[in-house]
């Protein structure tokens, strides 16, 4: 700007002027006054021009367009591959630009196999145990990639090339945003992309032009702003997208969209706005089928009675969070509209365009950088704003806060989902005061890919909890009540009562036919013991000794402990485990005495070597594991090591119990302190590392 220079000029000249009057009378002062005029006019003519700009996003590089990636999950978490629709929206997406990245979210490898290496599996994540992804591990997992851009959309949702020319319009201003877009129902798609991927084509084969297609397209489609499907994108991965913690909601099963976007708008940490007229968000709205096939041995019936789904993510979402005293209006969101072809900033609210968005103070605000006043402009508001009564919908109504949550599996259902193809399960028992180191231990067997587990819980506390937390539990209604909470350790009463129930959960699950590793909650495993432990064969139950000598027997009098054992179904198995729980019924003790008593003898009778038992009258072999394999708490001093996890790796262990401690916070203090914990308690999702 050249203005203020020649203001700059003018001014010294004047100065000069008077200077010189004072010492050579005026002619000369007015001769010397022109010349220095002159020279600061010539003067402003060799500077460089100065230009207003406006300030680029400091994320932005200056080396292309932003790097986009984008995340989603399957429909069908148990499909191998995508139906037609997820198909169509996938390759929709790949066709944007050759530099998007799709990272799906399923347990499924295969599932990205038809669409080449731009599209990966991520399968590190938290699901349930029917396959659901927690959509608050999702967005954790998301921070990891690098990219410039984050989107999360619906996977059977067609994506054009507005996203992209939106998205760098976004990318370069110069506050962190979250973006949102209601999603189109569209109940006519006549198109298919051609084998390249590159061009979109009709039914007959011939080309049709993005404009052509949206024309056509723009008589078969509805607004979805009501539903929780929309379309969310974000820069700088590293700022939360909201104050506070997400809830472990279960994605595609409602109310988690929603949520984080008014968290959001409340939070005031990044510029929300609405894209939804910018962007052409597609929703292939035509019927949808499961597959006929089964699931693990279940009917589809059952999988697909999923209300608790549902039902758990509104209890979250009126639990968490402001949602529920204070529903933002998406009416009141500023909206992002293109008016041939410049992007501008609306608000409904004011009948007021905005060529940007500026801050004021340490807040957010929608006002104006300088007004715009070209009619033509106020056109599109006027179009955005007879939207409102449809935006103006709440989410308030299906926000319930539900006293109980429950599966509609029974046992004999859950069990038959859960069991691996040898009918073989894994068993926890645990109360609320152990729901932590439930969750650490359930997170250990999701990073080894155990998935044939199931939980026992001795109360309605924890049977809840884990029901938000995805997990096939089932409450025993015999257990014990009035357990305490915080006492109900090794040697107490409470104990003693407590552990009698695993030794009767198992031998009921034994006789409906099934295999059982029980393990406590607090054996921490290094590997997956199950092939070691099949093969012993029928006719021997396995389990691992509790002597601390570091030489000698292993199965001397009330060395078997109860807390890890693996017992098949068959005829032997159950009736000795049949005896086991007579005998613990009748004691004043915990069940370990009555498994060694029963199994072996009384002070060892049965013994008929260092490491095995042969109980008479089933004639079931009881094997003692080795204790470098299956070591316990006292073993070698392990969990004292500097490095437990090195010095177990070391001697080839398998798992490590962490008893022979006394107290439940002492216990959780050592496992969390040697590095073998692998939940995050605050955030209720697994580590990851």
């Amino acid at each position: 700007m050249r203005f203020p220079v020649l203001v700059v000029a003018l001014s010294m000249a004047l100065v000069g002027s008077v200077c010189l009057g004072m010492q050579m009378g005026l002619w000369w002062v007015w001769v010397y006054g022109f010349l220095l005029i002159g020279l600061s006019l010539y003067a402003t003519q060799r500077l460089p021009s100065f230009k207003l700009t406006r300030p680029q996003n400091f994320n932005h590089k200056g080396l292309g367009p932003p790097r986009i990636t984008i995340f989603s999950a399957p429909t069908d978490p148990f499909a191998a591959s995508a139906d037609s629709k997820q198909s169509l929206a996938i390759r929709s997406w790949l066709a944007l630009s050759p530099q998007i990245i799709v990272v799906l979210f399923t347990q499924q490898p295969s599932f990205a196999s038809a669409f080449g290496s731009r599209v990966l599996v991520d399968s590190t994540i938290d699901f349930t145990f029917l396959g659901t992804p927690f959509f608050h591990s999702m967005l954790e997992k998301s921070r990891l990639f690098t990219t410039d851009i984050a989107v999360f959309v619906d996977p059977q949702t067609v994506l054009l090339p507005d996203l992209i020319s939106t998205l760098n319009y976004a990318h370069k201003l110069d506050r962190d945003w979250l973006l949102v877009a209601s999603l189109r129902n569209v109940s006519y798609f006549p198109f298919h992309l051609d084998d390249a991927g590159e061009h979109w084509l009709r039914e007959d084969g011939q080309r049709v032009r993005r404009q052509e297609l949206q024309e056509i397209l723009g008589h078969h489609w509805e607004w979805n702003h009501c539903e929780d499907r929309m379309l969310m994108a974000w820069n700088n991965r590293n700022l939360p997208l909201h104050n506070g913690v997400l809830p472990p909601f279960l994605y595609g099963k409602g109310i988690h969209n929603h949520w984080v976007v008014n968290e959001a708008v409340s939070s005031e940490l990044r510029l929300v706005f609405d894209a939804s007229w910018t962007i052409s968000c597609l929703s292939l709205n035509y019927p949808e089928h499961w597959s006929e096939l089964s699931v693990r041995g279940s009917s589809v019936l059952e999988i697909e009675n999923r209300s608790w789904e549902e039902g758990g993510n509104s209890h979250l979402g009126a639990l968490y969070g402001s949602m529920f005293f204070r529903e933002i209006n998406y009416s009141g969101l500023v909206n992002l509209l293109n008016c041939e072809g410049q992007y501008l900033f609306a608000d409904r609210t004011e009948d007021s365009v905005y060529p940007s968005v500026c801050q004021t103070g340490s807040g957010w605000t929608r006002r104006v950088l300088r007004s715009c006043t070209q009619r033509k402009r106020m056109v599109s508001a006027e179009n955005v704003k007879s939207q409102n009564r449809t935006l103006n919908c709440s989410m308030r109504d299906k926000l319930k806060i539900s006293e109980s949550l429950d599966f509609p599996f029974s046992l004999v259902s859950l069990l038959s989902i859960t069991a691996d193809e040898n009918k073989t399960l894994v068993l926890a028992v645990a109360g609320y005061s152990y729901k932590d180191m439930l969750m650490s231990w359930v997170c250990r067997l999701h990073q080894l890919r155990v998935t044939n587990f199931i939980i026992c819980a001795l109360d309605q506390e924890t049977y809840q909890f884990s029901v938000l937390q995805g997990l096939p539990v089932f409450h025993d209604p015999s257990a014990p009540r009035n357990i305490s909470f915080n006492d109900c350790h090794f040697g107490t009463t409470c104990f003693q009562r407590v552990t009698k129930v695993k030794s009767r959960m198992v031998w009921k699950i034994l006789k409906l036919g099934y295999n059982v590793l029980l393990s406590d909650v607090d054996v921490y495993w290094f590997g997956n013991p199950l092939p070691l432990l099949y093969s012993f064969g029928p006719g021997v139950l396995v389990a691992q000794s509790d002597e601390y000598n570091y030489t000698g027997p292993v199965n001397l009098p009330r060395r078997l402990n109860s807390g890890f054992y693996f017992a098949r179904s068959d005829a032997s198995s159950v009736a000795a485990m049949e005896k086991v729980v007579k005998h613990a019924a009748r004691s004043n003790l915990s069940e370990q005495p009555s498994f060694y008593d029963t199994l072996c003898g009384e002070g060892g009778s049965y013994r008929i070597s260092d490491n095995r038992c042969v109980e008479p009258e089933t004639n079931l072999t009881i094997h003692f594991l080795d204790r470098n394999l299956f070591p316990n708490g006292a073993y070698l001093n392990l969990w004292q090591k500097k490095n437990v996890k090195k010095a177990c790796m070391k001697k080839g262990c398998l798992i490590l119990h962490n008893n022979w401690i006394s107290g439940r916070v002492k216990k959780l203090e050592r496992q969390v302190v040697s590095g073998l914990w692998e939940y995050d308690i605050s955030r209720r999702m697994c580590l990851q590392r």
